[in-house]
């Protein structure tokens, strides 16, 4: 891929994606749905999806102003006080906030110049990483991952590998470069490895840390990769 143009568009499709797969599970799943901060409910995920790509649309806003954005603290995903907050909405409220945030990211991501999407040293804040490539994280790769992560809670394992499928396939579609095409394997390769399907994760595997080196570090401590590393595949894709 080349120019910023191209980009730009690669990277609304991704983001446009996630938001589908998040409308797509609030439609089906029920009201009042149980959940908790080890089984999270599908109302609850998609809020903290969406604060996530939230503070991406605030750092884009910052980059329009010349400033400097806040510091998020991360979330504790097992923290009961934080699964609560996420309930606070109902599901209707959580689409549309969903739905704006999306939005939002992709008028963001147009308004930004060329230079700032590219040149990291622009930026201190972004401590070496390009800008495209943290709007591709916090848009889809942040978001999908969730997605995955309930679809194997709830022993729906096949739709969670289908997705992520679906996710790698529409990246090579849109023509994405490498780095976050690495991201989409990646994410297939975990949501194959919990499957039970270590081969096929690892082929994937192999392909995502090919197509984006920088991923080897989650792969040495990722528990979604624990088949691949008491089978002895992952110290040998990591080398």
């Amino acid at each position: 891929m080349t120019g910023t143009t191209e980009l730009r568009a690669a990277i609304t499709g991704l983001i446009g994606l996630a938001a589908a797969e998040e409308e797509m599970l609030l439609a089906s799943a029920p009201n009042g749905e149980d959940g908790s901060p080890d089984r999270w409910a599908a109302a609850p995920l998609v809020a903290h999806n969406t604060e996530f790509r939230q503070q991406q649309v605030v750092r884009l806003h910052a980059v329009l102003r010349g400033g400097t954005p806040p510091d998020f603290a991360e979330t504790d995903h097992r923290s009961p006080e934080a699964y609560r907050r996420y309930c606070a909405d109902t599901q209707a409220e959580v689409t549309a906030a969903s739905r704006q945030s999306a939005s939002e990211l992709i008028d963001g991501l147009a308004a930004v110049s060329d230079e700032d999407l590219s040149d990291a040293s622009r930026h201190p804040w972004l401590r070496g990483r390009q800008l495209w490539l943290q709007v591709v994280v916090r848009g889809f790769w942040h978001p999908t991952g969730h997605l995955g992560d309930y679809y194997i809670v709830r022993g729906r394992a096949g739709r969670a590998v289908a997705m992520q499928s679906h996710a790698l396939a529409t990246s090579r579609y849109l023509g994405v470069p490498d780095p976050a095409r690495g991201m989409a394997a990646y994410s297939l390769a975990c949501t194959q490895a919990v499957a039970n399907d270590p081969a096929g994760a690892a082929a994937t595997l192999s392909e995502a840390i090919r197509l984006n080196p920088d991923l080897r570090a989650n792969a040495r401590r990722d528990p979604d990769l624990a088949a691949l590393r008491a089978g002895g595949q992952l110290a040998s894709l990591l080398r």
